[in-house]
């Protein structure tokens, strides 16, 4: 899966979020099938945004604790 794609997605995704600051819980699963892939590939791709800064990832704090992800620099 190419990286800059799915920043790109997941950043439009971000920034539609209505939360206050901006962030979303991502389905990997339901990321995969919009982009036709495997979803071990959105993962990859995830892992690969958060170690390059271009993304932040955290737990929410209430269950069901779900990974959020926030636009570098938003959070």
């Amino acid at each position: 899966m190419e990286t800059e794609k799915l920043f790109q997605r997941i950043q439009s995704m971000i920034i539609s979020s209505t939360k206050k600051p901006k962030y979303m819980s991502i389905s990997t699963v339901k990321v995969a099938d919009i982009l036709g892939v495997e979803p071990f590939e959105i993962e990859q791709g995830l892992k690969e945004l958060v170690s390059e800064g271009r993304l932040k990832k955290s737990k929410s704090g209430e269950p069901p604790y779900q990974e959020i992800y926030f636009l570098a620099g938003q959070d």
